[in-house]
């Protein structure tokens, strides 16, 4: 497909299930982008979510790879399916952005890579929340020296488990899943971004329960298998130098989320939350000891921002933060977190990125930045 120079960024959605709602409800207000098509392997299913939300058509994903009008595909599959929907986007000359995982195998998310650099196209990947106000601008709070030399972090994610709240929790507790891979892709985002690449990683696992309940809705009562470790210790090593340890458990009667810490030679700086796009972080500094607010900065939006973004840097010509190659990156700690404790060794993590500038303060998704585009109201 010939790429377009100017213009808002046309956008098209594979996977009409919950998420592309959200995803919807922000592209669908932004000015820099323009949703065209809804696809789904049930096109009735694309069509009412493309009628929700005034979108001109829906169809299969065939319909969507061939409308000439879309240049960024939203992958919104199930994460199975994300490898083979993604190689298939590349194939047909457009970008994607998917969600998180980028791939459930690491040698499938080298190949979509390598197939997007053949093919010219860029690859995007969820999560999206660490483009938000809150940890961007913990970044740029690190970035710009605060605590001096970063020297090492810790970040919690402490819960009972989802299966009292979920009602159809089982495949959270099975292989794909568990806090490993529904949670961490949230924190280990954060800590790459703030700390660079991954070399190694070292970790334990383990479930306190063979098999969980069901606690509410339609299956209440219901008992099903736990196949996955419920807490998950690990240890990483960056090529920087530093360290982090992580800590994620299903498996907590007390529950503390969101806590990210990265300490430095002058202070600490306490992370917002990961898995949302707001919140003010503090910083600690060793001598003063009292925590100061720093106030959040940036947008807010919601999911859809890093396509956003991905669209606005697609026609400056410059690259866009939440690369493939980070997603990639995050997996192969994730594949190696598994790796290492089921074979009890410390496990070297091969892949790379180039480091990403946080975004600017004043990055607004509602203004129209790109020459046709008209602000929604």
């Amino acid at each position: 497909m010939p790429q377009q120079s100017t213009g808002p960024v046309g956008i098209g959605l594979i996977g009409a299930g919950t998420i592309s709602a959200e995803y919807l409800t922000h592209l669908t207000s932004f000015p820099d982008v323009q949703v065209h098509i809804v696809g789904d392997l049930f096109p009735e299913a694309a069509a009412a979510r493309a009628a929700e939300f005034g979108v001109p058509a829906s169809g299969t994903a065939e319909d969507v790879l061939a409308h000439p009008d879309v240049e960024i595909v939203v992958n919104l599959t199930i994460p199975t399916a994300h490898a083979e929907v993604s190689r298939r986007i590349v194939g047909a000359g457009k970008h994607v952005w998917t969600e998180k995982p980028i791939t459930t195998d690491q040698a499938d998310a080298t190949a979509l890579l390598e197939a997007a650099r053949e093919a010219g196209v860029r690859v995007g990947g969820a999560p999206d929340t660490v483009l938000g106000a809150g940890i961007q601008t913990a970044l740029r709070t690190l970035r710009d020296g605060a605590i001096g030399t970063p020297a090492s972090a810790l970040t919690l994610f402490q819960s009972p488990g989802p299966e009292s709240w979920h009602p159809n929790p089982a495949f959270l507790f099975q292989e794909g899943a568990g806090p490993l891979y529904d949670i961490a892709p949230y924190y280990t985002s954060t800590l790459v971004l703030a700390l660079g690449p991954v070399a190694s990683v070292s970790a334990v696992g383990s479930r306190a329960r063979e098999q969980r309940t069901i606690g509410s809705g339609p299956k209440a009562g219901e008992v099903f298998d736990v196949t996955v470790p419920t807490q998950v210790a690990a240890l990483l090593r960056f090529a920087s130098g530093q360290n982090a340890t992580v800590l994620l458990s299903f498996d907590s009667p007390h529950a503390r989320t969101g806590f990210v810490e990265v300490y430095g030679t002058e202070a600490t700086l306490s992370f917002p939350d990961p898995n949302v796009f707001e919140g003010d972080s503090a910083l600690t500094p060793y001598r003063a000891g009292e925590a100061r607010p720093v106030p959040a900065t940036g947008a807010t939006a919601g999911r859809g921002l890093g396509v956003l973004e991905m669209a606005r840097a697609l026609r400056a010509g410059v690259p866009h933060r939440a690369q493939g190659e980070i997603a990639a990156h995050v997996l192969d700690v994730m594949v190696g977190i598994e790796t290492a404790i089921a074979e009890d060794r410390i496990v070297e993590i091969g892949s790379t990125f180039d480091e990403v500038e946080p975004m600017p303060a004043d990055f607004d998704p509602h203004a129209a930045t790109l020459a046709g585009a008209t602000v929604r109201v």
